[in-house]
């Protein structure tokens, strides 16, 4: 129950009003109801004639809780001894009837009001927890998201934020309002008669020790069963990303057999989380009519006792309040089954939440220019053991375009993530204009750059949206002169609706040269003194591409330009083309002076000559 504490201590303080009502509501309902209760002793007493001694009026004692107790009983008992005989048996039977309906009015209106109370409270919380965990899996670095499935990332944001909502905030009410009834109960059984109480506490702990070994099995089991669907999601994922694929090598019989077996032990974890949870009801419904039936006897054996104080009225009362202890128990035992459910999808939860940000701010200095260079001052970087970059020295003055070329896995997609901090050096130092990447705010650094990638990376939305993505107040004309540069414009007004058409799921709906030049038009627009151009045409037909480098070329324009490049052709005219090997700057110069070295630059130039 550690993680509940924990959840409640983190969410709860911004409702904590809705908190006080529903105490305050659910203390008034336990009130009503043990006076409802009371009234049902004289109506018993009048309707069977039990003969009960004569009261008389005595003093208000405040000494003790006894004496209090005794005061109460005493002269309600002699208010309705007065009632029989100043207006008959009946009219008083009448009149304590209408009490026992007045009292129950209350009550339940009382409990209306603590359950509306807690309605903020379980929506609140539930939003709550999906706005952290989306900011936490916006700000996590990339490096997170190679490690981890997108499907099980999915899983954890809707599945077990749902699963957290249903079983621990639809409990709330339980939690709030069942220890109060609980704890009021057992006072008044104890003030009615200690011995019985006591004999009862002894036996409850029996109980409960079944109702706890039964709710332990449940959360392992819950936690096996969303990790399970976290599995499923992913494949579900992977599946939709990868169909062309999945028909091209007509591999759908191995994924229906992969997913149904993933299915199979999804319905088995899940059919034995609900047989448990069933045998929460029954277990505890056998369990109390034993305690039940242990009371009768032993209350039957006090009564008999004609030394004992208990008397068969006040024993009934005795029962009725016990037996109005016994559902809060019930539900408490079906909650905490619920509850050992939704701590589980919270565990899963937290291990996002509590992910540590490797991108860490070592200092917060602003930057809003950009004025001389970009310089690699001996780094190093590795994914877990494997050195990535070597030993990198590279300064790239303000208005160059320079290029990195190599082999695939050479280095270069790394070398231009970490200038915008995707990613940390894990030796050495990146500066601009002088200051160390780490020690300047990352939303102004990321801010002085645009990026175009191998992929188009586009939104299930309108042109317009996608091209203004990240851009405040652009107007239209800033937005069309966007799409001029990049080639767009014609083919977007094209379109039924112009810039007001969606583009489908991940740009569906466009061909991948549309796709790369509204990506072109978003950097466009952003206007960015850096750009990071990452093999933006290598994914090309040639004429998509000559319609693509015809907008690059534009963007680079009085831009500093680094360019990730597969096709030599493209940066024949950089002004520095750096060929990397195995994560090391092995040769570095102008196209015409790599060639004259007739090394490495010379074999990829001439390799695709060839072709």
């Amino acid at each position: 129950m550690k993680n509940l504490f924990v959840l409640l201590k983190r969410f709860i303080p911004s409702y904590k009003r809705y908190v006080v009502f529903t105490f305050i509501f659910n203390f008034l309902s336990t009130i009503f109801n043990l006076f409802s209760f009371a009234a049902i002793i004289p109506i018993l007493q009048i309707i069977f004639k039990v003969n009960a001694e004569s009261h008389s009026f005595v003093g208000w004692d405040w000494s003790s809780i006894n004496n209090i107790v005794y005061s109460l009983k005493n002269n309600a008992m002699h208010y309705v001894e007065n009632l029989i005989a100043v207006n008959g048996e009946f009219v008083a039977l009448c009149m304590l009837a209408g009490f026992l309906v007045s009292m129950t009015l209350l009550k339940t209106g009382s409990e209306f009001l603590a359950g509306a109370m807690l309605v903020p409270v379980r929506t609140g919380v539930q939003r709550d927890i999906r706005n952290k965990i989306y900011r936490k899996i916006t700000e996590l670095p990339i490096g997170y998201f190679n490690e981890e499935r997108k499907g099980d990332i999915m899983s954890r944001m809707m599945g077990d934020v749902n699963e957290i909502e249903s079983s621990i905030m639809s409990s709330l009410e339980i939690i709030f309002k069942n220890p109060l009834l609980i704890l009021v109960y057992v006072f008044v059984l104890f003030t009615t008669s200690w011995k019985l109480t006591l004999f009862v506490i002894i036996l409850l702990p029996i109980s409960g020790w079944f109702i706890g070994n039964l709710g332990r099995n449940l959360r392992k089991n819950s936690l096996t069963g969303q990790q399970q669907m976290g599995s499923m999601l992913s494949q579900i994922e992977e599946t939709l990303g990868g169909i062309r694929i999945v028909k091209a090598f007509n591999a759908e019989n191995k994924l229906i057999g992969r997913f149904a077996k993933i299915n199979d032990q999804i319905r088995s974890t899940f059919g034995r989380i609900n047989r448990r949870h069933l045998l929460a009801h029954p277990l505890s419904e056998f369990l109390g009519t034993i305690v039940i039936c242990v009371l009768l006897l032993y209350g039957g054996m006090l009564i008999l006792d004609k030394s004992s104080s208990l008397d068969a009225p006040a024993f009934i009362y005795y029962l009725i309040v016990f037996y109005s202890l016994v559902p809060p128990f019930k539900d408490l035992s079906k909650a905490s089954y619920s509850i050992q459910k939704g701590v589980a999808s919270l565990e899963r939860v937290d291990d996002v939440l509590n992910t540590v940000n490797t991108i860490t701010a070592e200092g917060d200095i602003p930057i809003k220019t950009f004025d001389s260079d970009i310089e690699f001052r001996n780094v190093w970087f590795r994914y877990g053991e494997a050195w990535v970059l070597r030993d990198i020295n590279l300064a790239i003055k303000k208005g160059q375009t320079v290029a990195l070329v190599g082999h695939s896995g050479s280095g270069k997609s790394t070398f231009v993530d970490l200038i915008p901090r995707f990613y940390d050096v894990t030796k050495g130092d990146i500066l601009i204009d002088g200051k160390n990447i780490k020690t300047l705010n990352v939303f102004d650094l990321r801010s002085l750059m645009g990026n175009v990638n191998q992929e188009a990376i586009l939104f299930n939305d309108t042109f317009e949206n996608n091209i203004t993505f990240g851009v405040e107040n652009a107007t239209r004309e800033q937005i069309e002169e966007a799409a001029r540069i990049a080639n767009a414009h014609d083919f977007i007004m094209a379109t039924e609706h112009g810039y007001q058409t969606n583009i489908g799921d991940r740009g569906g709906r466009l061909s991948g040269g549309q796709r790369q030049r509204v990506c072109i038009a978003r950097a466009v627009l952003k206007n960015p003194p850096i750009m990071i151009l990452d093999e933006a045409t290598s994914a090309l037909d040639t004429q998509s591409e000559r319609l693509v480098q015809s907008a690059l070329d534009s963007l680079m324009k009085n831009r500093t330009s680094i360019v990730v490049a597969h096709r030599l052709s493209t940066i024949q005219n950089a002004d520095l083309i750096c060929v990397l090997n195995d994560g090391e700057i092995v040769e570095r110069g102008t196209h015409e002076e790599l060639l004259g070295l007739n090394g490495h630059y010379k074999r990829l130039f001439d390799a695709q000559s060839f072709k």
